[in-house]
């Protein structure tokens, strides 16, 4: 728009009457240069609204400056009076309560995030790591076994594995120092034994040798697995008996059984060990490439898209459907609809939390009920008193003809999300930065039944992304677009939707970059269905790699 608000405090302030809308604007102008309203405001009342007579008040000087006239320092404005003029009624007393509700809901829903341990998120801490890591363990050998060309299209692709054992040891480190399970610290020192540090895992299991059993019987299996001596075959089997009953099969559990094999000379059960950890590996590296090939296409089409649409100098050229932004209703009233409507979801969510309920079940009601407040709100105070529905305000239908866009649009943003996915890999990798595993471990998707794992998909894939669009970008991004110009205005949205996700450093630095984009697709588009479908897009392709990676 050629300009920007440089004080927080200018805002519009329109009054209706039978002659004249008084506008304020801002103290301080930046540059000199005209500003203009944004090009794709358009509505049917526009004519009627330019046709009246405007008086714009200027803070620095008491002098009205009638429309049209020159004037070395014109003000600026960044969005005009909405076409129909509504007063709810609000209580301004109400809105101050349901702001001070909604920031006491954030503070204690981050104080339980931050109260409770990590690990202290997952049912069975133990079996979730176990089963992850020899997964990823899995992976890894896979890759190991790859042409050399091959493997570098992957570190490419996937970012690099060589942080991997090491991480695994951190988080088992992490997991020793809260469980009593043997099987932690035994699975500890398998991974410092496979990672090239066989003194330590003795030196771990020394420590056992005077602890209650099993722990001398776990010292004398990594004795024998990582030590230098021979062992005769019926002791090996007496070994391998106890190591059968203490670990389920998969990576820990062929890593020593084979040691074992080998110190022993059993090579019938080596082979079979080996067998069996091959046919695992080359599963993992068959889904890998699936989701490689997947991921590459998505970024190889989506990138030419956006690079034309660089190119593209008609920003209306883009558009899929009339969704008007900054939006036609009154910014300061889409503020308090979003502070009372957030206020009553944060408080059912609460009580969905306190009530003790069997929340699995009933989780794929929480998000639309908690959000069904603020929607009604926004619909009654926002979108009908401008003669809008839902479809209309936020561009839930798509133009004749325009669906081979919309197409394309989807596609574009995947792809953005998707390289800047790999862009944060390619940063925090020689940082050694990651996101804790429990951030993206879910019971649900990888053990738990069919039913159930589908209420989670669904919640991910379908539910969340309709809601929190709604709620972050068709709203939030909203109110603030009528402020500010598009930068900060999706910035600020997109960080309180990094915050609200609870994750780290990594995972926060990932959603922030998908609300950025999300905004911008709704701007250039008009519509918040591109980013609806990307948000899906991006959350089914998190679920089935998990499901690809861990599901039993």
């Amino acid at each position: 728009m050629g300009c920007r608000f440089v004080s927080l405090a200018s805002r519009w302030v329109h009054r209706q009457d039978s002659r004249i809308t008084i506008v304020r604007v801002p103290a301080i102008a930046r540059g000199g240069s005209t500003c203009e309203l944004n090009p794709s405001f358009r509505h049917t009342n526009m004519d009627a609204i330019l046709r009246r007579t405007e008086v714009h008040v200027n803070l620095r000087s008491s002098d009205p400056v009638e429309a049209g006239a020159q004037n070395p320092g014109p003000p600026c404005v960044g969005a005009p009076p909405p076409p129909r003029h509504y007063d709810p009624g609000f209580s301004r007393s109400v809105t101050y309560l349901s702001a001070i509700v909604l920031l006491a809901s954030i503070l204690l829903v981050g104080w339980f995030a931050m109260d409770i341990p990590k690990l202290g998120r997952i049912a069975d801490p133990e079996r979730a790591l176990a089963h992850m890591v020899s997964r990823l363990m899995d992976v890894e050998e896979g890759f190991a076994g790859l042409p050399e060309w091959e493997r570098i299209l992957y570190e490419i692709m996937m970012g690099s594995d060589a942080h991997e054992r090491e991480q695994a040891v951190t988080w088992y480190r992490e997991l020793s120092e809260v469980s009593s399970e043997p099987a932690v610290e035994f699975n500890l020192a398998v991974l410092l034994g496979e990672s090239g540090r066989a003194d330590e895992a003795r030196i771990e299991a020394d420590s056992w040798k005077t602890r209650d059993a099993p722990y001398p019987m776990l010292a004398q299996i990594v004795d024998a697995a990582y030590g230098a001596a021979e062992l005769s075959l019926p002791q090996e089997q007496e070994l391998q008996a106890q190591l059968a009953e203490l670990l389920p099969a998969g990576w820990f559990y062929d890593r020593v059984a084979g040691r074992l094999a080998k110190a022993a000379g059993n090579e019938p059960l080596l082979k079979t060990v080996q067998a069996s950890a091959e046919r695992r590996a080359s599963a993992m590296v068959r889904r890998s490439r699936l989701f490689a090939v997947v991921e590459a296409a998505l970024m190889a089409s989506g990138g030419m898209i956006l690079l034309m649409w660089i190119r593209q100098r008609d920003k209306q050229a883009l558009r899929v459907s009339q969704g008007e932004l900054p939006p036609l209703w009154a910014g300061g009233l889409g503020a308090a609809v979003l502070l009372r409507g957030g206020a009553i979801g944060a408080l059912l969510t609460l009580g969905f939390l306190f009530a003790a309920l069997d929340y699995s079940s009933l989780r794929i009601f929480v998000v639309p009920l908690s959000n069904v407040p603020l929607l009604l709100l926004a619909y009654v105070h926002l979108l009908r008193p401008q003669g809008l529905s839902f479809r209309e305000g936020f561009g839930l239908t798509v133009d004749r003809g325009k669906g081979r866009r919309l197409a394309m649009a989807v596609v574009a943003v995947v792809a953005a999300g998707l390289l800047g996915e790999w862009v944060m890999g390619k940063i925090a990798d020689p940082l050694n930065l990651s996101s804790h595993w429990t951030e993206w471990f879910d019971a649900d998707l990888v053990w738990a039944p069919l039913p159930v794992a589908a209420v989670s998909l669904t919640e991910y894939v379908v539910i969340a992304p309709v809601f929190e669009e709604l709620a972050f970008r068709g709203l939030l991004f909203g109110v603030l677009r009528r402020r500010y110009q598009w930068l900060p205005a999706a910035a600020i949205s997109a960080g309180v939707f990094a915050l609200a996700h609870g994750y780290g450093l990594i995972g926060f630095t990932s959603v922030f970059w998908s609300g950025l984009i999300w905004a911008w697709i709704y701007e250039r588009t008009g519509s918040l269905l591109p980013g609806m479908i990307a948000h899906a897009a991006n959350n089914l392709l998190v679920c089935l790699s998990v499901i690809a990676l861990l599901r039993a």
